[in-house]
């Protein structure tokens, strides 16, 4: 009885070991990757976007017009905003520049088209909140334009 229960013992700390082992691999992974993909994932989404705007002009503002119906505010005045806003937003947040800024400004375009536009879409904002409250809390990560100009500027307030 002795041997059995050693023999159980011994498979069953090998068995758990493994798994314990395997559940922490994914903690190998660098942050700074988890950082860049969350960057230029979201960054891709609202880039396209505003392609689209910009490949049809006259149709985006028929969109805002009749589609989008933002209370408050004009659609030639809407559309102008929310392009560039995607814009800027996903240059800095590819750059890794400025970075939290542009994730903020995504963030109040995710807001505006979850409340006011496609409010049934809350999982697609959800998962686009997500990545840029990712970059938003934590930064952009150590491969970004942030990460060197904050190298920069600390070598040069120690000299």
């Amino acid at each position: 009885m002795t041997a059995i229960s050693e023999r159980s013992s011994t498979s069953q700390a090998g068995l758990f070991g493994f798994y314990r082992r395997m559940i922490k691999l994914p903690e190998l992974i660098p942050f700074s990757l988890v950082q860049l993909g969350a960057r230029v994932a979201v960054a891709h989404v609202f880039w396209q976007s505003a392609q689209t705007k910009l490949a049809s002009w006259p149709v985006t503002l028929q969109l805002f017009a009749s589609e989008y119906n933002l209370p408050f505010i004009d659609p030639s005045i809407a559309a102008p905003l929310a392009t560039t806003a995607e814009i800027t937003g996903s240059v800095l947040l590819f750059l890794g520049l400025f970075s939290r800024l542009g994730a903020l400004m995504l963030l109040g375009v995710v807001s505006v088209i979850q409340i006011f536009v496609f409010p049934e879409n809350w999982a697609e904002h959800l998962l686009w909140a997500s990545l840029l409250l990712l970059v938003l809390t934590r930064g952009a990560g150590v491969i970004s334009l942030d990460r060197i100009a904050d190298s920069l500027f600390a070598a040069r307030r120690q000299s």
